[in-house]
């Protein structure tokens, strides 16, 4: 990059910073992550002097992308990607951008899908409801190759989303199914049902932070716990004996589906703890000899 091509980077990079104080807790280095975006390269490059000065084209394609970030439009939706685990998806406004706390979901049912193998059962069935993005079938698919995955939602365009990303990382045996939570024909017991669903109250002062993301991934009822109640009541009739059923839940809605899960038949009840100390999984076996 020639003196003057940093020159105006460096004053691009200093106007837009100030503009994403409001949203960011890093304005630069996300100003800087955006217009690498936008040059088709990488921070790295872009910070040591080694990209091509944006042209007019590509400024007003980063005007547009600062001005929706500063909006509050989250960075994973202006990249189109979000890391997950092992893995890196695509995104879009059609499904909840995944967080770091749903991977204890997904190391609860490594856990278990361990110890079945560990016993002999090869193929464990596994049913992710609510599946948005793919994350948790798809990072459950990459660490687990012989399980036989079954991916559900309610939304046909998040299942478009979720379908792209197995294929763009080879993870083809999964199965997608439109279906509203356990909602679906199929004859065959699961050993594992795992669930990210909806679990905000309606009127929740989080949500106008929430707005860019899809309403129906986040909503449930007065009290949040709709779709929960619903998928602890039909999960019994889904889970083969000695199944598991693992449940994603806001940070003060673990009590209380505990009492669901125990008062629907199911033992060893427990919950898990997120990165920040809250308790974010709740789970239960149904009771029976595992297969």
């Amino acid at each position: 990059m020639s003196e003057t091509a940093v020159a105006v980077t460096e004053a691009l990079l200093r106007e837009a910073a100030p503009r994403l104080a409001a949203v960011s807790e890093s304005p630069r280095a996300e100003a800087e992550r955006l217009l690498a975006e936008v040059l088709g390269t990488s921070r790295t490059r872009l910070v040591a002097g080694l990209a091509a000065a944006p042209s007019a084209e590509q400024r007003v394609t980063y005007e547009q992308l600062l001005a929706r970030r500063a909006a509050g439009e989250p960075y994973a939706y202006l990249s189109g990607r979000q890391p997950f685990r092992q893995i890196e998806l695509q995104v879009s406004p059609d499904v909840l951008i995944p967080r770091a706390d749903t991977e204890h979901l997904v190391d609860w049912a490594l856990e278990r899908l361990a110890a079945w193998q560990s016993v002999g059962l090869a193929e464990p069935r596994v049913w992710d409801v609510c599946t948005g993005s793919g994350c948790v079938a798809l990072a459950i698919a990459e660490a687990s190759p012989t399980a036989r995955l079954l991916a559900s939602d309610l939304s046909p365009a998040a299942l478009t989303v979720a379908r792209g990303n197995a294929a763009a990382l080879g993870l083809s045996r999964l199965e997608f199914v439109e279906a509203d939570s356990l909602d679906w024909p199929t004859p065959a017991p699961f050993e594992l049902i795992v669930a990210n669903p909806p679990y905000i109250a309606e009127g929740d002062p989080h949500l106008p932070a929430l707005r860019h993301e899809p309403r129906l991934a986040l909503v449930s009822g007065p009290d949040g716990l709709d779709c929960l109640r619903r998928l602890i009541a039909q999960a019994p009739a889904r889970l083969a004996p000695g199944g598991w059923l693992l449940l994603e839940h806001g940070y003060d809605q673990g009590a209380a589906v505990r009492a669901l899960l125990a008062a629907a038949g199911f033992d060893e009840v427990a919950s898990r703890r997120d990165y920040g100390g809250q308790e974010r999984v709740s789970g239960g076996r149904w009771p029976g000899a595992a297969r």
